[in-house]
């Protein structure tokens, strides 16, 4: 959530870095700060009523030992309109407090002025990429039929459960998705993330203070009042909410691998087949949370983690920034990292490093004390490290020749130090 009073202190600034989101928020803006003019109005009128209650309040005591009784009568008539007037204006207020809350809930985070302006994925910047040193031989298929041919997936299994979208690892395919998790998770706490296995139902709360409510409504999985995790930034991010952090706590650097759940609405027919756009995948988070002052360098050190997960798996692949009509809500700025995929001879997303800065801080209300003893917001960060379906389907896609699967040297301990699955 943006902060008010940036809102209205800098409001050229503001518009200014969501305008380049491709899309005008400067009205919406407006409206916003009308209805912070009127609850500054109310709020004034209401302590100037208090202010007169109070002073009307001693004056009837003062009456009272004088036996000034007409007087006191008259006063305690004004007392009571008073009330009845303070008690209207608090309703009112209220509901114009709720009503600003729930429109700046609907507007996203500011970018950063690093970050390249552009209308679309066409605009992002490339920034570096990483090749295998070997390649293996040419193959044609996709993912989804090696994973077939080598008894990896059963997708007609999956479809049978739970419906489209949905699938079974099986066999070897079940124990690749153990161990790579098993890889992730390691590789991450030996870097000095702390590992955590939250819950897969969390509440309202929660994800509007994670930034997915009420703006990501309708890809959510609700089940009564709480929701199925669209990943478990949801959980990480709101360890600190309603908490003040000592600094010298910071930063802390948290993981997770959980199934995520998503409706992907409104994208019916993008990459139904196989494993890039599920329902319900597999992946591992990343989260920071850290100073103010330290998060740009936090975003490039994990952007670093993430690519060193790929390399691990001996994938090639690129990093990019988003431009400013890509990066999503709750971002200021963020990298992605894409796999390469030679059936669809084109690069695809399996990691996405983002620097929110205080945005999901101000929702949660997750702060630090300084050094003088001033309370600030934190600053969160979150990132894939990695999806793990995704990954499966790239290491399907690159090292598979057409009679067997390549297996990289760090998956080979799972599966008898045997070199290729057949």
């Amino acid at each position: 959530m943006l902060d008010i009073n940036k809102i209205e202190n800098n409001f050229k600034e503001v518009c200014d870095l969501l305008n380049i989101r491709q899309q005008d928020y400067t009205n919406k803006l407006k409206e916003i700060l009308d209805l912070n003019s009127k609850r500054k109005t109310i709020i004034q009128e209401v302590e100037n009523l208090k202010s007169i209650k109070n002073s009307s309040s001693k004056k009837i005591g003062i009456l009272l030992q004088k036996k000034e009784l007409n007087e006191v009568n008259a006063l305690k008539k004004d007392v009571e309109k008073m009330s009845l007037k303070i008690n209207e204006l608090d309703k009112e207020l209220n509901i114009i407090g709720d009503n600003m809350n729930n429109k700046l809930l609907f507007i996203p985070n500011t970018l950063n002025k690093s970050v390249p302006v552009g209308v679309d994925e066409n605009d992002n910047v490339w920034i570096r990429q990483w090749e295998t040193k070997t390649k293996p031989k040419n193959n044609s298929l996709p993912h989804w039929e090696i994973a077939k041919k080598l008894k990896l997936v059963d997708f007609e299994y999956g479809v049978k459960l739970s419906g489209s979208r949905f699938l079974s690892y099986v066999g070897n395919g079940s124990k690749m998705v153990r161990a790579i998790v098993d890889i992730l998770l390691t590789r991450h706490i030996k870097h000095g993330y702390y590992e955590i296995l939250p819950p897969l139902l969390v509440n309202k709360e929660n994800m509007i203070g994670a930034g997915q409510l009420p703006k990501f409504e309708n890809d959510a999985y609700s089940i009564d009042s709480q929701y199925l995790i669209p990943t478990s930034e949801v959980a990480l991010v709101n360890s600190v909410r309603d908490e003040v952090v000592i600094q010298n706590k910071l930063p802390i650097y948290l993981t997770a691998a959980t199934p995520c759940f998503r409706k992907e609405s409104g994208s019916a027919g993008i990459d139904t087949k196989g494993m890039i756009r599920m329902h319900q995948f597999n992946k591992v988070e990343l989260v920071k949370i850290c100073l103010p002052s330290t998060s740009e360098e936090e975003l490039e050190k994990m952007v670093l983690d993430a690519e060193n997960c790929l390399q691990m798996f001996e994938i090639p692949y690129r990093v990019i920034e988003l431009c400013s009509g890509d990066v999503g809500f709750h971002s200021q700025k963020t990298y992605d990292l894409e796999v390469w995929l030679p059936n669809q001879n084109k690069y695809r997303e399996i990691s996405s490093c983002s620097n929110c800065g205080d945005f999901q801080a101000r929702r949660m209300n997750a702060k630090y004390k300084d050094e003088n003893g001033k309370l600030n917001f934190l600053h969160t960060l979150n990132g894939t490290g990695v999806a793990v379906d995704r990954l499966i389907a790239a290491l399907l896609e690159n090292h598979y020749d057409g009679e067997v699967l390549y297996l990289p040297e760090v998956l080979r301990p799972y599966f008898n130090n045997e070199k290729y699955l057949k």
